[in-house]
């Protein structure tokens, strides 16, 4: 929402059969930040689901902070290189939930332009300035979507701990880690070259025997956290100039181990 750097940024998106909420998409997010700004900032995810809630942001606990550092180390030895590749509670029908999950104070909303006017409901510590345009940028190329913003200050960004959420898939056939960039608070010049820095990780548990790498995760993890997680990963790092936008692999070709068949997905328009 205002001006910070980013870095080590890990993606996790994963398909998984969940014993009690059924077939789901599991994402995860976890990165550096350099809060730039004077004051409180954010960061923005575009979800690729609808009618999101609070209940389904996972609590990690404290043994599980490193989770998505566990799907990396279990694919850091055969990853080629990026140039490689081609390649407060409040009730459901509010239209912007406003909770605390980790160090956030996360807003959540079908609509992004309403949520400017939900920023009073955030703790002034951690409430940045948000611009309209970005929020109608959002509207306008992501209309299908949820938006949430995870408002933070200084010392939160040095603690915080892997993002981890579950949702219905907009689209079965294809797994989305988001990805789109902006760092300055304004819109993003989406299809432009940008700088990664990214692990970009799948999982699926319709895999067949001896696919990807197994992940060892703290022994100690709590069992209603693992029931999200992948037992094997695939994935690879990208540090290179791309164009701007998400990424994204058909399951289809995850299954096949077919990574190079990754996609960089640009703004529906």
């Amino acid at each position: 929402m205002a001006e910070a750097e980013f870095s080590g940024t890990t993606l996790y998106a994963g398909r998984t059969r969940h014993p009690l909420h059924g077939p789901i998409e599991v994402l995860g997010y976890e990165n550096t930040a350099l809060n730039l700004a004077d004051g409180p900032n954010a960061m923005l995810l575009h979800l690729p689901a609808r009618a999101m809630t609070p209940d389904r942001f996972v609590s990690v606990g404290r043994r599980g902070g490193r989770v998505l550092a566990a799907m990396v180390d279990a694919v850091r030895p055969l990853s080629r290189s990026a140039g490689a590749m081609t390649m407060d509670w409040m009730s459901s029908d509010d239209p912007v939930q406003v909770f605390e999950h980790d160090v956030y104070t996360v807003l959540l909303a079908d609509d992004p332009t309403l949520i400017p006017a939900a920023l009073t409901r955030v703790p002034y510590r951690k409430r940045p300035r948000l611009d309209p345009a970005l929020m109608e940028f959002y509207a306008d190329h992501y209309p299908h979507h949820s938006i949430a913003v995870c408002c933070f200050d200084n010392a939160d960004a040095r603690r915080a701990k892997p993002l981890l959420l579950w949702y219905e898939p907009l689209d079965p056939d294809v797994l989305v880690a988001p990805a789109l960039d902006a760092h300055t608070g304004g819109p993003p010049s989406a299809g432009e070259p940008v700088a990664t820095d990214h692990w970009v990780i799948f999982g699926t548990d319709a895999a067949p025997e001896g696919w990807g790498e197994p992940v060892r995760y703290p022994h100690d993890l709590r069992e209603k956290v693992r029931a999200f997680l992948p037992e094997t990963v695939m994935g690879a790092h990208f540090a290179q100039e791309m164009p701007n936008g998400d990424f994204a692999i058909a399951h289809d070709d995850l299954l096949a181990g077919h990574l190079n068949r990754m996609e960089r997905l640009a703004p529906s328009r």
